[in-house]
C-alpha cells in the first residue's frame, strides 16, 4: 500500500470515529463518556492524518501518484478535528449550567416530566443562585416574552410553536398555563426537558421558558440557544 493511501485510510479512521461517537451514545451502544473519548481520539487521528499529508505533500517523491490521496486526507483530517475543536472552544465560552430559565427568581418547575428524569444524573430542582449568577453573566438577552393576547389565547401559540419544533410533547394543561415537552439533540441523542409556564399579565400574557438537560455539566450553549429560537419564532 502506497504511503498516500496509508495516510488516507487514517483519515477515514478519524472520520468514522467521529461519526460513531455520537450515533454509538444514541443507539446505546456506550455511555456519553466513551462517546466523548471517541470524540477526542478522533481529533487526534484526524490531526496525525492531516499532519503526515502536509509533510507527504512537500516530498516529490510521495506525491507521485498520491497527490490526490494526500489532499484528500488533508482535508478530511482538517474537517475531522475541527468539530471537536469548535465545540471545545464553545463550551469554553459559557458557564458550565445546563439548567436555563427565562425566570431565574421563580423558574417554570416540572410536573409531568419527572417520572421521565428518575434515572437522569441532573436533578429538576433548579441549581439557585449560583445557576442564575452564571447565566446572567453569559445569557443576559433569556428574558420573558410579553404578549398582547390573553392567556388562552397565548397558551394555543406557545402550545402550536412547541409542536412545529419538534419536541417530543409530554403535557398540556390549559388550566395551570403548564406546556412540558422534551426535545432530543441530533448527534449524541442527549434529552432535554423543556416547560413553558404562561401567566396572565394587566396587559395580556408572560411566557417563561425553562430547559434543562438530564446528564452533562455543561449544555454548551444549547438550552439557551432552544430557548431564544422558541421566543423568536412565537414573537409577534
Amino acid at each position: 500500500m502506497r504511503p498516500a493511501t496509508l495516510i488516507l485510510t487514517l483519515a477515514v479512521i478519524a472520520a468514522v470515529a467521529l461519526g460513531i461517537s455520537g450515533v454509538g451514545v444514541r443507539l446505546g451502544l456506550w455511555p456519553f463518556s466513551a462517546g466523548f473519548q471517541l470524540l477526542r481520539w478522533s481529533a487526534y487521528l484526524g490531526l496525525a492524518a492531516a499532519s503526515i499529508a502536509v509533510v507527504g505533500l512537500l516530498i516529490p517523491k510521495a506525491r507521485t501518484g498520491g497527490l490526490g490521496a494526500l489532499v484528500v486526507a488533508l482535508g478530511l483530517g482538517l474537517g475531522v478535528a475541527y468539530l471537536p475543536w469548535h465545540w471545545r472552544q464553545r463550551a469554553r465560552a459559557v458557564p458550565p449550567i445546563h439548567d436555563i430559565s427565562t425566570d431565574l427568581d421563580n423558574p417554570p418547575a416540572f410536573v409531568a416530566v419527572l417520572p421521565l428524569r428518575a434515572k437522569a444524573p441532573n436533578p429538576s430542582a433548579y441549581g439557585g443562585a449560583e445557576v442564575a449568577a452564571a447565566q446572567r453573566r453569559a445569557y443576559p438577552d433569556i428574558q420573558p416574552l410579553l404578549l398582547a393576547e390573553p392567556p388562552p389565547v397565548a397558551f394555543a401559540r406557545a402550545l402550536d410553536v412547541a409542536k412545529s419544533l419538534g419536541w417530543a410533547l409530554v403535557a398540556a394543561d390549559s388550566s395551570a398555563g403548564r406546556i412540558e415537552a422534551t426535545a432530543t439533540t441530533t448527534w449524541f441523542g442527549f434529552k432535554d426537558d423543556i416547560v413553558i409556564r404562561v401567566t396572565a399579565t394587566t396587559t395580556g400574557s408572560r411566557i417563561d421558558v425553562r430547559s434543562l438537560s438530564r446528564v452533562g455539566k455543561s449544555d454548551v450553549g444549547t438550552n439557551a440557544a432552544r430557548i431564544r429560537a422558541y421566543l423568536a419564532k412565537l414573537r409577534p
